[in-house]
């Protein structure tokens, strides 16, 4: 059983149960040497919290006395370990050493036989440096053991890695052909030689690669990372597990791991750490221990700095602040930045599970804030969905306080007295239409001051590409009042007068729903509530009947029943709809969430955070509500909520109770 509970984009905190044991990833899986080890693997469950390990069942078929203990009471007791074990099959070792005689299907069997929780098939390795052929014979070995190993995998779950080499096409097309496989689960492979030279701009594609290709219901494992440097960057990229041997191989080398890098005990005057061993013992101490109770202290610190910073991950995937944390970590080695500016590559990908919107603010912390894929949507979105109101004149503001409307409210007031005019903000994150200064990310991010002339080039660039799309009459950059009797002396003052309230709805429900949304209000009455401290619309009614509200977090429309007619009413099949079975009919109609397993089909479109139009193979409109995964994910995952129901259209009543004192518009 594999259950998303929580996300932060492609990152997610899921439920993972195998045999019974269950865990909660993102999850690290400390390797276990069966031979030897500092660290016990009823110590790692007890003391550290560790519910899951791996171990290599190459070494223990390979060791005559592991293997019949193995075979006669199970790899728990060998181990002495009751939690989920996974074991590895022997892909790196037989890569290493040359072929070990091992049969693909032996090992399998192996595995199966003495209760591994999680099996491997037996893999080709692909290195970085394999040439495209061989990378190609790699991969067509893999998915050909997969297939063969899944046939007798019986109730084990069985992991099949990507391979692929630095091919992206070929990680893609590997990972497509696992995923038509019946395994549980799929390690990227074959990414070792990348992370020990610190290739993490190539690290970030492969994986990206990979996640393209792979079914979103499964857990992805990345083979080998075992740094926390590491950690939040993979998470960020989707992968759910992790696993290596580094938190004891450092410990034997006297190496220190840090959240940002490590540290020779030999070089440390003091342990700025607040764990077990490092709040108990100086430096001194350490040095001054025998190597091998020196060995078994370092590796629980490292443990523990392993473990908090899956801890750190965990609650910043439930804060939504991921990126933040991620953007700082990688500043910790520039190689490691370098992966992390590689990412905007892949923003179409990202975008597709990018939330509508996040609780707090986007903070910027260096340039490559600016290519976060919330920001390359509202881009795309700006060109792909936005049609100016008909106004004859665009005036291009500067970008003044948030939100830009208040600010520029008395300017914009004097401009409108005198000429008809539609104003745009030169926002760093490109041109923002005056109306569409609430939404997210527009009226929630804060950016350095001191940025604004190192992109001047691309918000220039951005807002000539937009003056020339929405082909205004005239468009013009505000400098002073000579601007506006420029202005008076060249315009015929004809046209649309600028309403902002109206253009307000117009423009969130196209940026929203898509440019056909505003068909829904075309021709009809609008008014407002308004909010008395701020002036902000709170509550939209069409035609007298409450249809929308506008909130105050993220700028987006919350849709009430009628809303939600309306919108149905303007858009066809299949835009912002979720079609579910006819048996989840009645349980919608009473409200209750749509699980994805009952979901049919859905739009393409839809993101996390959306509201969605929940219909029933007919089309009808049964319901509405906000989606918690994409369209991937809703048709991939047979457990876990996909919406969350917000009104039954049945139920006869409105989701919303409007305030008093509607504003006439």
């Amino acid at each position: 059983m594999f259950e998303m509970m929580d996300r932060d984009g492609l990152a997610r905190i899921c439920k993972l149960e195998v045999h019974g044991k269950k865990v909660e990833t993102p999850l690290l899986l400390p390797v276990v040497n069966p031979n030897v080890g500092p660290i016990q693997p009823r110590r790692l469950q007890e003391e550290f919290g560790f519910h899951g390990i791996i171990t290599n069942s190459f070494i223990i078929s390979r060791d005559e006395q592991l293997r019949e203990k193995a075979l006669s009471d199970g790899v728990h007791r060998l181990l002495d370990f009751d939690g989920l074990i996974m074991t590895d099959s022997g892909t790196f070792q037989e890569h290493q050493y040359g072929s070990m005689d091992v049969d693909p299907l032996e090992i399998v069997v192996f595995q199966r036989d003495i209760g591994s929780d999680i099996g491997t098939i037996l893999d080709r390795f692909s290195e970085p440096d394999f040439s495209r052929d061989k990378a190609s014979e790699a991969v067509e070995k893999t998915i050909e053991r997969a297939r063969a190993a899944a046939e007798i995998r019986d109730e084990m779950w069985l992991a099949g890695p990507v391979q692929g080499s630095l091919f992206e096409d070929l990680r893609m097309s590997c990972a497509q052909d696992l995923s038509s496989i019946d395994l549980q689960l799929h390690p990227i492979g074959g990414v070792v030689p990348l992370m020990e030279d610190y290739r993490f701009p190539e690290l970030v594609d492969v994986i990206a690669a990979s996640k393209k290709g792979l079914i979103p219901s499964r857990p992805v494992h990345l083979f080998g990372a075992g740094h926390p440097m590491l950690f939040p960057l993979a998470v960020l990229l989707g992968c759910d597990l992790f696993d290596s041997a580094s938190y004891a191989k450092f410990a034997r080398d006297g190496r220190m791991m840090f959240p940002d890098g490590s540290a020779s005990i030999r070089d440390m005057s003091d342990l700025s750490c607040q764990c077990r061993v490092c709040s108990k013992h100086s430096p001194e101490e350490l040095k001054a221990m025998e190597s091998e109770e020196r060995e078994s202290m370092l590796a629980e610190h490292n443990l523990h700095v392993c473990n908090a910073q899956i801890r750190r991950i965990k609650m910043a995937i439930r804060e939504e602040t991921l990126w933040e944390l991620v953007e700082q970590t990688c500043r910790c080695h520039p190689k490691l930045l370098d992966g992390l500016r590689g990412l905007s590559k892949h923003n179409e990908f990202l975008e597709r599970y990018e939330p509508l919107s996040r609780r707090g603010a986007l903070l910027f912390t260096g340039s490559e804030s600016y290519h976060r894929p919330a920001i390359w949507r509202y881009q795309h979105r700006l060109f792909e969905r936005y049609s100016h109101p008909r106004t004859e004149i665009m005036i291009a503001l500067p970008e003044s306080e948030k939100p830009y409307g208040r600010t520029h409210a008395a300017l914009t007031a004097k401009i409108d007295e005198r000429t008809n005019a539609h104003f745009i903000v030169l926002s760093s994150i490109g041109p923002v239409p005056i109306e569409l200064d609430e939404i997210y990310p527009v009226g929630q991010f804060f950016a350095p001051e001191s940025d604004r002339e190192h992109i001047q080039p691309e918000t220039r660039r951005l807002m000539e590409r937009f003056s020339h799309e929405q082909q205004y009459a005239l468009a013009v950059v505000w400098e002073s009042d000579e601007t506006l009797e420029l202005l008076e002396s060249l315009t015929s003052g004809g046209g649309e007068r600028f309403d902002l309230d109206r253009a307000r709805v117009i423009a969130v429900l196209s940026i929203q729903f898509g440019s056909r949304a505003a068909i829904a209000i075309e021709g009809k009455k609008l008014s407002f509530i308004k909010s008395r401290r701020t002036g902000r619309i709170r509550n939209v009614f069409v035609n007298d009947v409450h249809a929308f509200s506008i909130r105050a977090h993220d700028g987006y429309i919350s849709l009430t029943n009628e809303g939600a007619r309306l919108l149905h009413s303007a858009l066809t099949w299949p835009a912002y709809r979720v079609q579910i079975t006819s048996e989840a009919v009645p349980f919608i109609e009473k409200e209750s969430n749509v699980f994805a397993k009952f979901v049919v089909d859905c739009d393409p479109a839809i993101r996390p955070g959306d509201g969605v139009l929940i219909v029933n193979s007919d089309d009808k409109l049964i319901a509405h509500g906000r989606s918690i995964m994409n369209r991937e994910e809703m048709l991939a995952f047979k457990r876990g909520i996909a919406v969350r129901t917000r009104s039954s259209i049945t139920a006869g009543k409105n989701c919303e109770e409007p305030e008093r004192g509607a504003i006439d518009s």
